[in-house]
Order: C-alpha cells, then structure tokens, then sequence
C-alpha cells in the first residue's frame, strides 16, 4: 500500500482545519487596533456581524471557546452559586473544571438523555430551594450539538422556558451551532431563540484557525470583558485572526451540509465491515465500536495510509471542510482493506 501519492486525511476532530487562501487574504488585509481599549475595527465588525446573525445585542471575541464559556459562567454565576448541566457537556467534561476553579461556581451534572437533551423532569428537580444548606441554582447550560446530536428546536423552547419560569438564566455552548441550524434547516438566530447567552466557536466546522465569540446583552458582554481580562483573554491586534473569523461566518455556513453528508457516506462504507459497529451520524460527528485487540494494528495502518484517527474501542469520526468525498471513499477503503486482512487472522 502506497502512503506517497495521499494527502493526510485528518478525521479526529474538525478544529483541524486549515485556512483557506481566501481566508489568508482575508488575514493579511485585515486593519488592526488594540482590542483592550476597543480599537481593532475588525474584531468589532467581527463582534457587530456575529452579534446581528444571530440576533444579540452584543459580541465579545475570545481565543477560545472555553474561554467564553467560561466568562459566561463566571458573569451569569457568583460565588457559591450552581449551574444544571449535562453530565457529557463540554462546559462539565472536557474544560478542566475551570467553573469550580476559578470561578467557585459549584456544577450539578444531570444524566444526559440517548438524545443528548436532559429531561425536563431532572432539570426541574435538580433547581434547589431557596435555602441555607444549598448552592443557590442560578444557570441551565446546554450544548447544541452535543457529540454531533442535535437539539430538537420543541426541546429546546420547553427546556429554556422551564429553565426561565423558575427564574434561571440559560446559556448555550454552542460550538457547534451552525451545524445544528444547517441540519434542521433553519437560521442562526432561530436555533439559539430561547438562551440568553451563547458561545460560538469559529475555530470547528467553520474554519477559523483560532477565536470564538460570545452573544448576549449589552450590560452582560461589557461585565464579560473584566473576566476576559482577568482571565489571560485581552488580545491586542488580534484584527488578524478575526478577519478569518468574520470569514468564516459570512463564507462557511451553508456549505456544513457537506460535511454532514460526508459523514454520512462514511458512516455508511464503514457499516458494511462486519467487524465494526457504527452509529448514524446526524451531523458531521459519529461513533464506532472498535475490537480492541485491533485497535493498535488499525491505528498504525491508517497512519501508513496517511490518515489520522484517534483510535481506540470507542472511536469518534470527525468530517470537515479539509475531507472531501475522495477522501471519504478512500478512507472507507483503507479500512475494508485492513480488516479484511485482519479477519483472516
């Protein structure tokens, strides 16, 4: 098996992808300013344009998603106060507790549904009573998509709606957003109706090489920025990297629809190999089940191959804008040839 005439097919994860030259050109034209005393005119129209598509008073650009989050949660959220999350949720999961470290915000992870939602039945026995002996219950965080599943837009409107008629704020990690609105088929600012706050990453799906910005009211994203600031987020010229970002937003939307039916075709190909037990994406993420005694002799294959996977029993498959549908068909052939290999042994 020949590895010189392939490009790298990289399927761990859509932040790797790379700037196009547009996107470069984009980068280099950009005019700058110092973004802590507000001057960089492209990070504002970067915050003005995010903040009017998905319809918020106010934007606030960050070198991370994690980040924003985090400024979120620590500016809706005080000391001793608690946040309802999903127990998979990225806010809970995967960004170091930085909640409960740095913010002292205490988290109550809730079991997250098939579907990836939270019932509403736990969402409302988990909001504590107004009492001594507990943290006070300030905050429903959700996340849309969450490993590639989307929100059902019914199932968010009750949840957000229960979250406020017990008096929560409602924030949305959403990382991954735009593939949920372009999934469901309708527009940014429809798909996050219902929170008060959102994080949306531009670094994923989107293509930027670096940035997410924050969406809420005036008062909130101005009371964000001391956070930012305290935080190591106070960027100077950072203009450059939110040209790419502002192109990403106006270039890169619409065309997630190929990345969830090059996920799709992948799913597919890979489901007809009998060793393997494959899920059904519903955007550009899915699952596969892995024998573990072949998940080492699969791993370097592929690597001989030129494609990158962060393989294991339980193994996430990730397309976008750098994988294209030859780069799907041979990935599903570098496959089905190891493991018809593999069968025999």
């Amino acid at each position: 098996m020949s590895d010189t005439k392939h490009k790298w097919i990289d399927l761990r994860s859509d932040t790797v992808t790379q700037p196009s030259e547009a996107m470069r050109a984009a980068m280099a034209a950009a005019d700058v300013g110092d973004d802590v005393y507000g001057d960089d005119p492209s990070v504002n129209r970067l915050q003005d344009y995010a903040a009017e598509l998905f319809g918020y008073e106010a934007g606030m650009f960050a070198p991370s998603g994690t980040q924003t989050n985090l400024i979120a949660l620590m500016t809706h959220c005080g000391r001793g106060d608690e946040y309802l999350v999903g127990q998979e949720a990225h806010t809970y999961k995967y960004e170091g507790g930085g909640a409960a470290v740095l913010g002292s915000i205490q988290p109550q992870p809730i079991a997250n549904q098939p579907d990836g939602s939270i019932s509403l039945a736990d969402i409302e026995a988990y909001i504590k009573p107004d009492d001594m002996h507990f943290a006070r219950t300030r905050l429903l965080a959700l996340e849309n998509t969450i490993g590639g599943r989307v929100l059902p837009q019914e199932y968010v409107k009750a949840a957000t709606g229960l979250a406020h008629g017990k008096g929560l704020a409602t924030h949305l990690d959403g990382a991954r957003i735009a593939n949920a609105a372009v999934k469901q088929g309708i527009s940014l600012r429809e798909v996050v109706q219902g929170f008060d706050t959102v994080s949306v990453c531009l670094s994923k799906g989107l293509g930027a090489p670096v940035g997410s910005v924050l969406l809420g009211p005036k008062a909130f994203i101005e009371q964000g920025k001391r956070w930012r600031k305290m935080l190591g987020g106070g960027m100077r010229q950072a203009g450059v990297i939110a040209a790419a970002a502002h192109y990403a937003l106006e270039h890169n939307v619409g065309r997630l629809a190929q990345d969830h039916a090059n996920a799709a075709a992948l799913a597919q190909g890979l489901s007809q190999i009998g060793q393997l037990k494959v899920g059904a994406p519903q955007t550009n993420i899915f699952w596969l089940d892995i024998p573990a005694a072949a998940c080492e002799p699969l791993r370097q294959y592929l690597a001989r191959a030129h494609i990158r996977a962060s393989i294991g029993p339980r193994t996430r498959l990730v397309t976008h804008l750098d994988v294209s549908a030859h780069d799907v068909a041979r990935t599903v052939e570098v496959f089905q040839a190891f493991f018809a290999d593999w069968r025999d042994q």
